[in-house]
């Protein structure tokens, strides 16, 4: 089964359409859920997902949040 398979930087990265730096920026930042596995970051598809859909990308979420 593909869809359960953990992802890495660069695919997580190619999924949302952003650079790895930006990947290792919302991991520090953001809270994005990651699993580190021995030295490499490791993503759930789903958790970013529904992380995604709560906002956790947006511009306004985290240090910046104006609301």
């Amino acid at each position: 089964m593909m869809e359960d398979r953990w992802l890495s930087v660069d695919e997580i990265g190619t999924y949302l359409g952003v650079k790895r730096d930006t990947v290792y920026k919302w991991i520090s930042e953001k809270a994005m859920p990651a699993h580190k596995i021995g030295r490499l970051w490791k993503f759930k598809k789903d958790e970013v997902d529904e992380w995604v859909r709560n906002g956790g990308a947006s511009e306004t979420s985290g240090k910046h949040d104006r609301n």
